[in-house]
């Protein structure tokens, strides 16, 4: 199935998707750092989270022959990038993160949320 989009062929083309990614990888680097004792709790949850988004998107791209279904996948991917956010501010304010570092995922999270907004204004312009 092809996008109505010419210009995107794959949910990997996505601009989101791509920050998702990366985003994901800059979690994943400096949440080596926390402590041995967050291991089954701030640390999976963040990276759970982060690593949510994309998958989240990539289902979407599946689903987009259903408006509806395509939404509510991007939907999801909203709401991992919020809860995403919420535990970047737990671990800055457990001390685990710079400040530097803080701003810089925080700002990631709001425009991966952007997009996805952007995505589902514009729904109809992604299905088929």
């Amino acid at each position: 199935m092809s996008s109505n989009l010419p210009y995107v062929q794959s949910y990997r083309s996505l601009t989101a998707d791509k920050n998702a990614i990366d985003l994901a990888d800059m979690i994943f680097r400096v949440s080596l750092k926390f402590l041995k004792e967050e291991t089954y709790s701030l640390t999976d949850q963040i990276r759970r989270s982060s690593r949510s988004i994309g998958a989240q998107i990539a289902e979407a791209w599946g689903k987009r022959r259903y408006i509806k279904h395509f939404v509510s996948k991007l939907t999801d991917a909203y709401a991992e990038a919020y809860e995403t956010e919420h535990w970047i501010t737990v671990a800055y304010r457990c001390g685990y993160l710079k400040k530097e570092i803080y701003i810089e995922l925080t700002n990631a999270c709001g425009v991966i949320c952007k997009l996805l907004g952007g995505m589902i204004y514009k729904a109809d312009q992604f299905c088929d």
